[in-house]
């Protein structure tokens, strides 16, 4: 690896990269992020690319707690960089992230909500603090549903009814209740989590890469979405994101502090309740 990164760090250990996002204040999802992230790809699509990437971040309370709403088109001219203006999509470029020859790890801490959430769902495996692991997915009570993923990974995770509560309630899931409808695959003691996802991460890096890539290939056919499905999602995503009911609807998140470090970003299910009902 040789790249360096405005919003990654990383550091390589034998066959395993740890790249972990920072991008202050909060870690949203923008347009730089999404620059670096493209770039990370193609890199670890090189055939001397390590065998294992392990994702986390260097804020403790946000992972990614979602996307920048004041810059959706510059994000999203980003990660068509990654396949062309037809994939213009975060869901798209979550989809290359799951067809990475490289196992892909997500150890976390804080909030994923959002893209944030779907970042995760793309990845290979998932694991979470306890203590201090969220998970959501918002949109819907903003006024569009999710566009990069949720809707078909967390349907083929959870099943049709627990994929409803998570994407029609838009609430926040802590790591226990994550780790039993499947959104996760474990929730780990804090203390613990360090040491666990090193074992996990140095463990499978230790085996044949052929062999590794010919099982993530083969499970992935068995149980990714289609392009054709993923971009469908997208497209409704970025239809509904421009109506007037979600500008009106961030806007008074806004006012409330959203992308901010403070009450709404810590707690936005609880914020999200409290905004005025739809007519």
């Amino acid at each position: 690896m040789t790249a360096s990164y405005e919003t990654i760090r990383t550091r390589r250990d034998g066959h395993v990269l740890y790249a972990t996002f920072h991008a202050p204040p909060i870690n949203l999802i923008g347009p730089e992020l999404v620059r670096d992230l493209v770039g990370l790809l193609q890199e670890l699509s090189q055939p001397d690319a390590p065998r294992v990437v392990v994702f986390d971040s260097a804020d403790d309370d946000f992972f990614f707690p979602h996307v920048d709403m004041t810059k959706v088109a510059e994000y999203t001219a980003e990660a068509a960089k990654a396949g062309g203006p037809g994939d213009a999509s975060l869901g798209m470029l979550f989809r290359k992230l799951s067809q990475l020859p490289a196992v892909s790890i997500a150890k976390l801490r804080g909030r994923a909500r959002g893209a944030g959430s779907e970042f995760l769902l793309a990845c290979d495996m998932r694991f979470a603090s306890k203590e201090h692991a969220v998970l959501g997915q918002p949109e819907v009570g903003i006024g569009a549903p999710p566009g990069a993923g949720a809707i078909q990974h967390l349907t083929r995770l959870l099943g049709r009814g627990r994929a409803m509560e998570a994407v029609l309630t838009s609430a926040d899931f802590d790591a226990e209740v994550a780790e039993r409808y499947g959104w996760v695959n474990r929730a780990v003691p804090d203390a613990e989590l360090d040491e666990f996802v090193t074992s996990v991460a140095v463990r499978i890096s230790g085996f044949p890469r052929d062999a590794l890539i010919a099982a993530k290939s083969a499970i992935n056919a068995i149980s990714l979405p289609s392009p054709a499905d993923v971009r469908a999602d997208a497209a409704l995503f970025q239809q509904l994101v421009r109506s007037d009911e979600v500008q009106q609807r961030a806007a008074e998140l806004f006012k409330q502090g959203f992308q901010t470090r403070g009450a709404t970003e810590l707690d936005l299910g609880d914020a999200l309740g409290r905004l005025k009902a739809a007519d």
